[in-house]
């Protein structure tokens, strides 16, 4: 493993660049290989078996081409699948989950949202730490049906997206909440229909800067900065 070696990123299709993203303009020495598994997107979906052969598959594709840390940019993938790469290959791991923590402690209403997928909401990982951070407050959990597969065509600016979006978030709006946490790597790509329907004083949160920075953190606990003065080079494959 060579610490000019590639930082190496998968998810179900394109959401992952939010985070892929997040990493490059904080670690812009590094070099990267995005790997978008579109052909079986969503994930949210899936048998836990399925997502970890899916994990395994991917995983192995991005260490064959060298990987020196896996960032599993997908929320799905994480919390089925991250325990299991963690126990059978060598190389540090990170994953994504929902930015629960944040929105808990510092909502002043005491009421956030969580739009993830079914694979996420269902997970133990989400169950646990729901219950560690938002055990005193409420929060109202919505499946993102149907929303991934319409960001994966590119209609993630679209007013079908916002007709679909408002009648998913119906619960959200009601119940007045004032903050929103998004449970799916894909789910930035909706941030400008989400702020045309939720009022200003609803703070959107996702994971990005959270995962380049525990990024950055395992590269130097682990001494792994790429340290040649070659430009970077990134790589995105689907």
């Amino acid at each position: 493993m060579s610490n000019s070696g590639p930082i190496g990123f998968f998810d179900s299709g394109v959401g992952g660049t939010s985070i892929w993203k997040e990493v490059i303009k904080l670690l812009p020495s590094e070099n990267t290989i995005y790997l978008a598994d579109s052909k079986n997107a969503p994930y949210g979906e899936k048998p836990v078996e399925e997502i970890i052969a899916l994990s395994k598959k991917n995983n192995e594709k991005l260490l064959e081409m060298g990987s020196k840390l896996i960032v599993v940019a997908c929320n799905t993938a994480t919390t089925k699948a991250i325990e299991f790469l963690r126990s059978n290959y060598p190389v540090p791991f990170l994953g994504i989950e929902p930015a629960i923590k944040p929105a808990a402690l510092k909502t002043k209403s005491g009421i956030i949202g969580i739009l993830a997928t079914k694979g996420t909401l269902s997970s133990a990982l989400f169950s646990r730490t729901s219950e560690l951070y938002s055990a005193n407050i409420k929060r109202i959990e919505v499946v993102g049906n149907g929303l991934v597969a319409k960001i994966e065509e590119g209609q993630h600016n679209t007013p079908e997206m916002e007709v679909l979006l408002r009648a998913l978030l119906k619960p959200m709006l009601e119940v007045k909440i004032d903050y929103l946490v998004l449970g799916c790597s894909h789910y930035p790509y909706l941030l400008p229909v989400l702020k045309r329907i939720f009022p200003e004083d609803v703070t959107i949160i996702d994971s990005g800067e959270a995962v380049a920075r525990q990024t950055q953190r395992v590269l130097e606990m682990n001494s792994l900065f790429n340290l040649s003065d070659k430009i970077p080079d990134h790589q995105l494959y689907t």
